[in-house]
């Protein structure tokens, strides 16, 4: 038996240690993986990352993790790498009611390719797209986050269908007030096949007092700077910002507003016209106005080559129904009435447009990666055509970080969201994507997807492949009921 007093000592000294602090809970750990900080542009090993809910509640050494956490699932990360959640800030769903299942069916397509957030640019059912957008937000439908702009702005009788259309200052009014209060849009688009240029001025002027940000085509007979002096925030497609590099395009847009030139001439002029020091000295203005530029490359490519290559083979067309590929034919006629001098002059318009990407860089305008894809857009694949896009950025000129950001971060960036998106850090929302490879070293690595997490969910790669192949099996169905006689 102790002495009264050791075990007197003893027992002090036990009331003195400290108490084993218990592990903390979450839902997901993933262990042993490499995190991707895409704003320094470099990697940290041996980490490990826990999920709770839509969260992310800790990162940090592996070791440690693994000593102060516990949780119901691990994801092994171990020789892979993690990055955010990639966005497509540029996509479209139409072609009218009869086409709602077929674009419904693309949703899947996003997240099986590691998108995690979409941004609807408009098409032509946007009370629909909307739906799914609180449909989605509530968990009652699978899909990436979707963020819309409603019906776009555009003029009377204008070729786009699914749209406001505005003839006074009155209309914009009344066109904003719907959208920020009925339709409670993320954002605005503005298009311009037939409204005013002083009612396009006045519709971003209008928004952005309203606190709402703008994107769109910027008409003919206005200069880019015109457009971003009035608070356009993203101007959608590259040639608008080629089109700014243009020394006399103020002299442009006066000739083509007072009907001198039409529109070919137009963009002649604007091309021979384009400048590089006028150019830098514009974008620098973007720069400094908060202007973002989403080049929409990809698209814009499969346009301009369609006589080198008519996608037959692609293994993208089966997962695109067969009303939703029939919309592809009004570009591609378009295309094939086209002789050898307008087929050479849409080559170089394609080149010439593509080199501006690292002059935008290194201007410091934001690029944002989105794809165009959906109908109408002929093989531009939704889901697949992000990792197409950042693959041309890099092939132009970008390095693979930049692109990487350009799909990750510029997006929350342009919405003031990176508090909450585009890092792999406590406190930031759990969209994640575990790749096989080093996107840092070659972008092509983005496709290379072992697993998705999205709003916490951990999809792995069986359940990828599943989306994948029930989106082929609809489409069969489809193309067997399309068939019939």
């Amino acid at each position: 038996m102790k002495s009264l007093p050791l075990v007197f000592a003893s027992l002090l000294f036990a009331l003195a240690a400290p108490a084993q602090a218990a592990p903390k809970q979450g839902d997901v750990i993933i262990r042993h993986v490499t995190i991707v900080d895409v704003e320094a542009a470099k990697t940290v090993a041996a980490q490990a990352v826990v999920l709770k809910g839509a969260d992310i509640v800790a990162v940090g050494a592996d070791a440690a993790i693994a000593k102060d956490w516990r949780a119901g699932r691990t994801v092994e990360g171990k020789g892979r790498y993690l990055i955010p959640g990639l966005w497509d800030m540029h996509v479209h769903f139409g072609g009218g009611p009869e086409l709602i299942e077929e674009n419904k069916a693309l949703l899947p397509l996003y997240v099986a390719n590691g998108i995690t957030t979409i941004r609807d640019a408009s098409g032509d059912l946007p009370e629909q797209v909307l739906a799914w957008r609180g449909e989605i937000a509530a968990g009652k439908l699978f899909g990436p986050r979707l963020l819309s702009s409603g019906a776009k702005i555009e003029g009377i009788a204008p070729v786009w269908k699914g749209t406001i259309e505005v003839g006074t200052e009155a209309d914009v009014d009344a066109a904003l007030d719907r959208l920020k209060n009925r339709d409670k849009v993320d954002f605005v688009k503005i298009t311009d096949s037939t409204l005013k240029p002083e009612l396009f001025l006045y519709a971003l002027r209008q928004a952005k007092a309203l606190g709402l940000r703008t994107s769109g085509h910027i008409p003919m007979a206005l200069t880019t700077e015109q457009a971003v002096d009035a608070g356009i925030s993203s101007i959608e497609h590259l040639d608008y910002a080629y089109n700014a590099g243009a020394k006399d395009e103020a002299a442009i847009a006066a000739d083509f507003a007072a009907k001198r030139i039409d529109r070919t001439e137009a963009n002649r002029r604007l091309d021979a016209g384009f400048d590089r020091d006028t150019a830098m000295a514009v974008y620098r203005r973007f720069a400094a106005k908060g202007v973002f530029v989403t080049p929409t490359l990809n698209g814009g490519r499969i346009i301009a080559y369609l006589d080198r290559d008519d996608h037959s083979k692609d293994a993208g067309l089966a997962y695109i129904g067969p009303k939703l590929r029939k919309t592809y034919d009004w570009r591609i006629e378009r295309a094939a009435k086209a002789d050898a001098a307008a087929i050479a002059a849409r080559h170089k318009q394609i080149e010439d447009v593509a080199t501006i990407l690292p002059m935008l860089a290194e201007a410091g305008v934001p690029i944002i990666a989105g794809t165009d894809a959906g109908f109408l857009n002929s093989f531009n694949y939704p889901g697949f055509g992000l990792h197409d896009e950042i693959g041309l950025f890099v092939e132009k000129g970008l390095t693979p970080a930049q692109a990487l950001a350009s799909a990750t971060r510029a997006g929350p960036a342009w919405f003031g969201w990176l508090e909450r998106y585009g890092a792999v850090k406590p406190g930031m929302a759990a969209d994640l994507v575990l790749l096989d490879r080093n996107p840092l070293e070659d972008i092509a690595a983005t496709r290379a997807i072992d697993t998705v997490v999205m709003r916490g969910e951990v999809l792995d790669r069986a359940a990828l492949d599943k989306m994948l192949a029930d989106t082929r099996a609809k489409v069969v169905a489809w193309n067997a009921e399309a068939a019939k006689p």
